[in-house]
């Protein structure tokens, strides 16, 4: 919302949180009471939600988007949310009921990536109405990647999650090795980068203290993207798979989701997921 800002756009604004709303009201948007309301004053809607059963909620719940008085005719409505392909499908076909268009649009970079309006968009929806958000989303990210019809985009971000999960616990094992070893932790990074082992959460998102600044390792495992929400994505991914004709196995998402779930059961749930190095490396009780 505050890129949006910057942007100039004129912004409304709805969330559960009232510290949010302060906050967002404090940026210059301007709060309303109800996502009927934000569709009753703006065109054009984003929205971020936890999961699918949110998104229902606030497109074709009470007061919700779609209600009377909300979207319809030349209102295009962009979900961020990560969720099942299913549901993407599902609020395009109740939004065009209403005239309304939809794209599904998951983000993938994070919360720094949010802030410096560097996140990529996986999105789902016709081309037409693509092409529309992508005039708004340029705003909030600096890559949009058109991934097919609706759901689409979801699935991509599933893919892409269920890589990030694998490989995040694939570099936090190598450092925990590493620590077994008395290699320097900083050492193996900077080799880790420049060979084989390369990866995003080695490189951007190192998860082992002391390696880099400015991410969660270096904060305790604070901000950032939350060990339950891998644990969602992974379950997203597994359960897809498994629904798909013929049935995938994911023998590796399947040891990453049981991983992050035993971080989670362990009440590091809303730590980012990165701090499963700790739990690796025995250090849980450090962190």
């Amino acid at each position: 919302a505050r890129n949006l800002l910057k942007a100039g756009h004129k912004v409304v604004g709805f969330d559960v949180s009232p510290a949010n709303l302060d906050s967002f009201a404090a940026a210059g948007g301007q709060p309303v009471e109800s996502p009927l309301a934000v569709a009753a004053l703006a065109k054009t809607v984003v929205t971020m939600l936890p999961a699918g059963s949110h998104v229902l909620e606030v497109y074709n719940g009470q007061d919700g988007l779609l209600s009377d008085g909300g979207a319809g005719n030349g209102s295009l409505l962009i979900d961020c949310s990560t969720c099942e392909p299913a549901i993407g499908k599902q609020v395009a076909a109740l939004a065009g009921q209403r005239g309304a268009a939809t794209v599904d649009a998951p983000v993938s970079g994070g919360t720094p990536a949010a802030e410096q309006a560097s996140l990529t968009f996986m999105v789902g929806g016709p081309e037409v109405a693509v092409k529309q958000a992508e005039l708004i989303l340029q705003h909030m990210g600096k890559k949009v990647i058109h991934c097919g019809d609706a759901g689409m985009g979801q699935a991509a971000k599933l893919c892409n999650n269920l890589v990030l999960g694998i490989t995040m616990a694939g570099v936090c094992e190598g450092h925990a090795l590493a620590g077994r070893f008395g290699l320097d932790q900083k050492k193996l990074a900077e080799i880790l980068n420049i060979s084989s082992g390369r990866s995003w959460s080695s490189e951007l998102y190192n998860p082992c203290p002391g390696v880099m600044e400015g991410v969660p390792a270096a904060r305790g495992y604070t901000g950032g993207f939350a060990c339950d929400l891998i644990v969602k994505d992974l379950g997203l991914a597994a359960n897809a798979a498994l629904a798909s004709k013929p049935k995938l196995g994911l023998p590796m998402g399947g040891l990453a989701l049981q991983m992050y779930s035993q971080m989670s059961a362990r009440g590091d749930g809303m730590k980012d997921f990165s701090g499963l190095y700790t739990h690796v490396a025995g250090e849980e009780k450090k962190s």
